[in-house]
């Protein structure tokens, strides 16, 4: 049955339990961060679409403030030791609003709802980054190829578990109670990470020594080592760049959604209900494509095609929903761009990652995944603000995201060749080498 099993998704001696464990490590993630996600963009919004422009801009300052901080935990303490660190300050934070919340109601308000926004956005972007790290440090370049994509299937059926668990746990245990079980989650994901690191995917007679050695080492260096990193190189330079155009246009995409969700609903329940509709149904679309179609079209047309299909993709849907303008146009073009990038495109830009070095797999990728990311959203929610100023609205955005487009997929396709000389050269081991490079030189 296992090689069975194997053959199927194309995985190979050793893999098919470390592939298992980090599918359940990532739906934990995925569980938590879904259960919380509709009520924050409901809560975002009580002070009306501008404000949340404004909190884009607050997220984006908080997550440069954070990167050194992590850049410090990284150089100090043992892989599993920040990893931990990261997850408990996280559950830890939930517990607090859940004591709020609880104990004194009358403190929450508007401005205590855009804190969570704020918080909620970090919490969300940093998770999610520590994951893919962990797994760009523990799989082979090859393996990133054929494996990242089967292992997103577990975040994406997360990503629809949270949703339903949430509206059932919602009316017996009450809103605030699930926060507590969301901190459950990533308790459980500290868990899962530490068994992750343990079991080789490679060698798993030989698990437990090389692990050992491995995790006594520290990454070391400097807290500013990532920034610095990603500015000196032309490779993670261009990683950040695809990143920005991406979320700019996706910051498109949600701004329009919120438009036309408070157009469609005024009370803060249906919108929360409306919009967590959206998100499970856009998670099922993702589910379909992780189980058919991503594999595969790694594997035979390669990184590049896999990065440039979605910037191909959502400037057709920007075009159909310029033509068009429904509300059933958007949730098609939202499906179609979160399908694509999170079952295709997300595992192929996770895959960039593994043939750079180890500091630059949590310092370098943290910088570019959550400051270079939420700097996408805030130049995405001004030019967006500023064309329905301007009176351009879909029109206006067409004529922005065409051209972005065409350089995102240029770019895409660039990183994918680049990607492919690099673990050429490196010319790398089935499995991760013990002896890879953990950081640069002191200094």
């Amino acid at each position: 049955m296992r090689d069975g099993v194997s053959n199927l998704f194309n995985l190979r001696r050793g893999e098919l339990v470390p592939v298992l464990v980090a599918g359940l490590f990532f739906f934990c993630i995925l569980t938590a961060l879904m259960m919380l996600r509709p009520a924050r963009d409901a809560l975002g919004m009580q002070r009306g679409i501008d404000s949340v422009r404004w909190l884009f801009i607050g997220t984006a300052l908080v997550t440069l403030a954070v990167n050194p901080v992590f850049g410090a935990l990284v150089a100090r303490l043992r892989r599993l030791q920040f990893i931990s660190a990261t997850y408990a300050f996280f559950a830890l934070s939930l517990v607090g609003f859940w004591s709020l919340l609880v104990f004194a109601p009358d403190a929450v308000g508007a401005r205590s709802g855009q804190v969570f926004y704020v918080w909620f956005s970090v919490f969300n972007l940093f998770v999610t980054m520590v994951f893919w790290a962990l797994l760009a440090d523990r799989f082979s370049p090859d393996q990133g190829k054929r494996l990242f994509a089967l292992i997103a299937v577990g975040g994406t059926l997360g990503a629809i578990f949270g949703p339903w668990l949430a509206s059932r746990l919602a009316e017996p245990l009450g809103t605030p109670s699930l926060l507590l079980v969301a901190a459950g989650f990533l308790a459980l994901a500290i868990v899962l990470a530490w068994a992750l690191v343990w079991t080789r995917p490679d060698r798993p007679a030989s698990a437990g020594p090389a692990a050992a050695t491995e995790e006594a080492q520290r990454i070391g260096g400097s807290a500013w080592a990532g920034i610095r990193a990603v500015f000196s190189s032309p490779y993670l330079m261009g990683i950040a760049g695809y990143v920005l155009a991406m979320t700019v246009v996706a910051t498109f995409i949600y701004f329009t959604r919120l438009q036309m969700v408070a157009a469609a609903e005024s009370d803060l329940d249906a919108r929360t209900g409306l919009l967590g509709n959206i998100d499970m149904w856009t998670q099922v679309a993702v589910l379909l494509l992780q189980l058919t179609l991503t594999g595969q079209i790694i594997r035979r047309f390669g990184l590049a095609f896999a990065l440039a299909a979605l910037p191909v993709a959502t400037a057709l849907g920007f075009v159909g929903l310029a033509v068009y303008g429904s509300f059933a146009v958007l949730i098609l073009l939202e499906a179609m761009n979160k399908a694509v990038q999170r079952g295709l495109t997300r595992p192929a830009r996770e895959a960039l990652f593994t043939v750079i070095l180890r500091e630059d797999k949590y310092k370098a990728k943290a910088f570019i995944d959550t400051f270079v990311y939420r700097t996408g959203d805030v130049v995405g929610a001004q030019t967006e603000g500023l064309l329905g100023r301007i009176g351009l609205a879909l029109g206006g955005l067409v004529t922005v995201v065409v051209p972005l487009a065409l350089f995102w997929a240029m770019l895409g396709l660039w990183l994918g060749r680049a990607q492919q000389r690099k673990a050429s050269a490196n010319a790398a081991p089935e499995g991760p080498p013990a002896s890879a490079p953990i950081s640069r030189a002191p200094g």
